[in-house]
């Protein structure tokens, strides 16, 4: 048997009743994990889909399912406070019985935050707002009280009750590929880093500047588990074959995304495949 844990994902241009059909398909059939992301318009050439707000849809989840772990891949961090972020983590983790998995990266989508009047500032400035982020959020979810001044965030004796129900926190899943600085903090916070998509080539490369940058740090690499995403096409043979190539470079963590417009059978569809799937070996 394989040692591979599978997600399935599903985000936008849905609706509530197609949601909620594919997170109880995920929890039935034995998925590993259910995924969303998190944006506030849609992606593609077409921004008005129908996208919910991530955070709200991760509380649904957790009281619309009861074992597979839940999780958005990745919260936007520039969108909430970090000290918003924690609570909304915690009583999600507390909804589900300790099942969430929390997805987090600097955030990209400009339009987004033109839109909203969000301050989004330069890919150093982003870097740096996600590592002040990491270090409140593990704060806040470990310690009495938080004290923090950064350049972008303070807190002044911050308290935060209840801590997680999942010690010492959730896991913490880092999203995205740049080399200096989201991987060096993947190899620092990460329990799993997510690449979001890619030939395998491209993560199998950026998978090993994560191992040096855990080097540098004193970590062990093998702690922190590799994640990839995968957009289901239909071609079961093709998703089959796409999975071993991952699996061949260490990738442990697939999340595969489900497309419209025939969402829900395409989940019941990799529902059928999940017992060929698991019988894949990670390397």
């Amino acid at each position: 048997m394989g040692n591979l844990r599978f997600g399935i994902k599903v985000s936008q241009g849905v609706t509530i009743d197609v949601l909620k059909r594919v997170w109880q398909i995920a929890d039935e059939a034995g998925f590993d994990h259910c995924w969303i992301m998190d944006h506030f318009a849609s992606l593609g050439p077409e921004d008005t889909l129908d996208i919910f707000e991530a955070w709200t849809m991760l509380a649904g989840m957790a009281s619309l399912t009861k074992r597979v772990r839940i999780g958005c891949s990745v919260t936007g961090n520039t969108y909430r406070h970090p000290g918003v972020l924690a609570k909304m983590a915690v009583t999600v983790d507390h909804l589900s019985g300790g099942r969430l998995e929390f997805g987090i990266g600097a955030g990209w989508a400009e339009n987004e935050h033109t839109m909203l009047g969000l301050p989004f500032g330069t890919v150093a400035d982003r870097a740096d707002r996600l590592e002040e982020t990491l270090q409140i959020i593990t704060s806040l979810w470990s310690e009495p009280t938080t004290t923090f001044h950064g350049k972008h965030y303070r807190l002044e004796d911050a308290v935060a009750e209840p801590k997680p129900v999942q010690r010492p926190h959730p896991p913490i899943w880092i999203g995205g590929s740049g080399p200096k600085r989201t991987l060096r903090m993947a190899a620092q916070y990460a329990d799993v880093w997510n690449a979001a998509d890619g030939e395998p080539a491209a993560v199998a490369e950026s998978s090993a500047i994560l191992d040096r940058h855990c080097a540098d740090l004193g970590r062990d690499p093998a702690r922190i588990r590799r994640s990839v995403q995968i957009r289901f096409s239909g071609d079961a043979d093709g998703l089959l074959r796409t999975v071993e190539e991952f699996a061949r470079i260490g990738i442990t963590e697939p999340l595969l995304i489900v497309n419209g417009p025939q969402h829900v059978a395409q989940a019941e569809q990799l529902a059928e495949l999940l017992p060929r799937l698991r019988s894949i070996d990670a390397a």
